[in-house]
């Protein structure tokens, strides 16, 4: 493979941390664009040998997607140790290097051997001091002089890579370097200049340009990465519509890259783009150097705790629940999200008068496109420990960022702005280390004491503390009014 002239990664190792609603996007499949890519000589099916296999538990395993990832029941599912009740359902991680006796029960898998470490795939710690715009500027190809129109605002190459990669918390370096792969933006120039709308070959209509290009690949990874820590997406999809089943020893982060080749590349091409000398991870670790030379380990504490979190809105207001657990921010990301409006008799979708504050002391890191992000550890980066994220709030009054603010302090009015939004409201989410967090999973959403409970749907559900329950409804009927108690 020849050289590329790599420009200076910016990064340092990060201090502390070891070596709309969102539009919902598309999985249409893509069209493959021309690659030198040969077919690989050998099958791309891997066995596990044996009738049981040891499996050592990694960062955000559970008890209900390993018994998913393995295809078994998870009382088949043995541990060297005995588990929590909470452990058990899933309600808690697995402690990590945990042995599982697990049955074997798979065959024609995709190859085991481990391509990203799960800080690559997030916008983790990892990647909190990549200086985006700098490397673009330095490998100085086309992406580094293009510019796109994404919502009445023009944007520079390395802009909407940036956006992209703040909203959906995927790594920036992984969305360099897949545009990279697929077109050779980054350190040239267009493959086919003639057809500039579609950098990366997904070929849906409606949904050109570089911005939605790179929309779809970040959902995409999302819609893999959190999907297989779930233990609900467990086979790839090749671009000849064959499948295959995922190893179940794979990390969530080689799953994302597995699947990402796999719309493009029938099983013989995928095998050389995902493993072959000039395949998608040996041009990343060209262009980055190796990724699992700066991999955060744990990514998620199995003891992972959320801090203490108030209602987003002041004691004594009187607000709505009208929305239960729902995608953190769009298709892809788990359900993560809880939505409340405040009850104040204005028009649908006017700019409410009420205030959405601050859960929690902090540091307002990024505010833009109707969202802010609160650092709750007050390190000034969005990528490390616990952060909120608002969404839909009104571009008037919103808060500034970097702004330093106390419990309850103002953040912005909620509104129909951004996204898709049927009412106004204020959506809420959180993420740890950049990724997203289930609201009613192992480290459970909690406010004022409320604890959210996901429904069979999503947007479904309810919050509940001390024998009270109040459920979600998206019209703000009775039963889903929720005023903050005094302090």
């Amino acid at each position: 493979m020849a050289a590329l002239p790599v420009p200076t990664d910016q990064s340092a190792q990060p201090a502390g941390q070891p070596a709309g609603e969102p539009v919902g996007e598309s999985a249409a499949q893509p069209q493959p664009l021309a690659t030198s890519l040969s077919p690989a000589a050998t099958s791309v099916a891997s066995y596990l040998s044996g009738a049981f296999y040891t499996y050592i538990t990694r960062s955000g395993d559970t008890l209900p997607a390993l018994a998913g990832r393995f295809d078994v029941e998870a009382a088949q599912i043995q541990a060297s140790q005995p588990l929590s009740s909470a452990e058990l359902m899933g309600q808690k991680f697995l402690p990590i290097g945990l042995a599982l006796t697990i049955p074997n029960t798979l065959i024609d898998l995709t190859p085991e051997i481990p391509l990203l470490p799960d800080s690559e795939i997030v916008y983790s710690p990892a990647a909190a001091s990549f200086n985006l715009e700098v490397y673009v500027s330095q490998a100085g190809g086309f992406l580094s002089t293009y510019q796109e129109t994404v919502d009445g605002e023009t944007l520079s190459g390395a802009d909407i890579i940036q956006r992209v990669a703040d909203e959906l918390s995927v790594n920036p370096r992984l969305l360099v370097a897949f545009l990279e792969y697929r077109s050779g933006w980054v350190f040239g120039q267009p493959r086919n200049p003639a057809d500039l709308s579609q950098p990366i070959g997904f070929l849906i209509p409606d949904r050109n340009g570089l911005y939605q290009e790179m929309m779809i690949v970040a959902t995409q990874i999302n819609v893999a990465y959190y999907g297989w820590r779930q233990g609900m997406f467990t086979s790839l999809t090749y671009g000849d519509g064959s499948t295959a089943r995922l190893n179940p020893l794979l990390n969530p982060g080689s799953v994302a890259v597995q699947h990402l080749l796999a719309m493009f590349y029938r099983p013989a091409y995928w095998q050389n783009a995902v493993y072959g000398a000039e395949g998608f991870p040996a041009v990343y670790a060209q262009l980055f150097g190796d990724p699992w030379a700066r991999a955060v380990e744990p990514l998620l504490p199995s003891d992972l705790a959320q801090p203490a979190l108030e209602l987003p809105y002041l004691a004594g207001e009187p607000w709505a629940l009208t929305a239960g657990p729902h995608n953190a921010w769009n298709a892809g990301t788990p359900r993560g999200a809880l939505d409340f409006s405040p009850i104040t008799g204005q028009p649908k979708c006017q700019v409410s008068r009420a205030w959405a504050t601050a859960a929690a002391p902090g540091l307002v890191v990024r505010s833009a496109y109707n969202a802010v992000a609160l650092d709750l550890d007050g390190d000034g980066l969005e990528q490390t420990g616990w952060v909120l994220v608002y969404f839909h709030l009104a571009g008037v009054e919103r808060s500034s960022a970097p702004l330093r603010v106390a419990l309850d302090d103002r953040l912005g009015h909620p509104s129909c702005e951004g996204g898709r939004a049927t009412g106004t409201h204020v959506h809420l989410a959180r993420k740890y280390n950049g990724e997203w967090l289930a609201a009613d999973g192992p480290a459970p959403f909690v406010l004022s004491g409320w604890q959210a409970v996901a429904g069979e749907l999503n947007y479904a559900g309810s919050l509940v503390r001390l024998g009270d329950t109040v459920k979600a409804n998206p019209g703000g009927e009775t039963g889903s009014t929720i005023i903050r108690a005094a302090p």
